[in-house]
């Protein structure tokens, strides 16, 4: 007889962790959220906050946690490194079972309901999957940053605080779109701004997406948002070129920079049916169903 209790979905980013905890038949029973859980970042952190997201979620349910009897489904960023992958699993508590895809695989798979289609997960980094009809995965993008991700928070920050670098010393105007920058980093001069620049990582970078955001109409992020979009469609463009997927942009830039994808790709976008964390829940789900005495929860 199987000890599975609990099916929990795990979408893990270089910005946050969230967490979707299930039954054993996979009804959801409560949803956290914690600090992030991307592999890049380190994998005790990574464990540490999906600790934090597990022990939050189940005490919305107002049940113990019991790693034992617990399915995790886990869609992390960098689960595609082999090195972070297998440290992560090392490092895992004793539960019942544990698959871990990429946070692309997850994504697709609560896009598109398990079903075929195209996404392009746009969050602190970017990158593109397809799932095809025979349940083959391809990826486009996701190369890491910061030479890859296009149009990521992380890709947009990068870029946008090199504007702020050129309005201290003059070779860019000093406008509200720069003192913006300056001020989300708490930069007042060039030896402050370079104590941040210094410290900042992947998700630092990424904290400034709202800033440029907030300035769409300024010349440069006109500029910079119309390249996002381009990258956009250059990545589903590569993964179906006959234009036969349902495409989805997911992740918290996905609808703010819908409207910047050219309108030749933007005419096949649809809304996804859910997000990384049920994905991932499905694929707890998957994972269940292979343990010995499961039988219930195939679904």
């Amino acid at each position: 007889m199987s000890n599975v209790s609990y099916l929990v979905g795990i979408d893990g980013g270089g910005t946050g962790t969230r967490v979707v905890l299930g039954n054993a038949h996979g009804a959801t029973l409560a949803q956290a959220s914690a600090g992030p859980s991307g592999l890049g970042l380190g994998i005790a952190r990574a464990w540490q906050s999906i600790d934090e997201g597990c022990r939050a979620a189940f005490a919305q349910a107002g049940v113990a946690l019991d790693w034992s009897r617990c399915v995790l489904g886990c869609g992390l960023a960098g689960a595609n490194n082999p090195a972070w992958l297998a440290a992560f699993r090392e490092k895992a508590p004793d539960v019942a079972g544990l698959a871990v895809e990429s946070d692309a695989y997850t994504t697709l798979l609560g896009a598109h309901g398990g079903e075929a289609g195209v996404i392009v997960a746009l969050g602190t980094g970017s990158i593109a999957a397809a799932l095809d009809a025979g349940g083959a995965c391809r990826l486009g993008g996701g190369f890491g940053f910061p030479s890859g991700d296009e149009a990521s928070g992380a890709w947009l920050g990068l870029r946008a605080i090199a504007y702020a670098q050129q309005a201290l010393d003059g070779r860019a105007p000093l406008d509200a779109f720069a003192r913006a920058l300056l001020a989300r980093v708490d930069a007042t001069d060039r030896d402050s701004l370079i104590v941040w620049l210094c410290a900042a990582n992947q998700t630092a970078y990424a904290s400034l997406a709202p800033v440029v955001l907030a300035h769409r109409d300024h010349a440069f992020v006109s500029t910079l948002l119309t390249l996002a979009g381009v990258e956009i469609a250059k990545m589903i463009v590569a993964l179906d070129a006959s234009g036969a997927l349902p495409v989805a942009l997911c992740g918290g830039l996905g609808e703010p920079l819908r409207a910047w994808v050219p309108d030749a790709v933007r005419v096949r976008l649809r809304a996804p049916l859910a997000d990384s964390a049920h994905g991932a829940l499905r694929l707890a789900a998957r994972e269940a169903a292979r343990l010995p005495g499961n039988a219930a929860s195939r679904t």
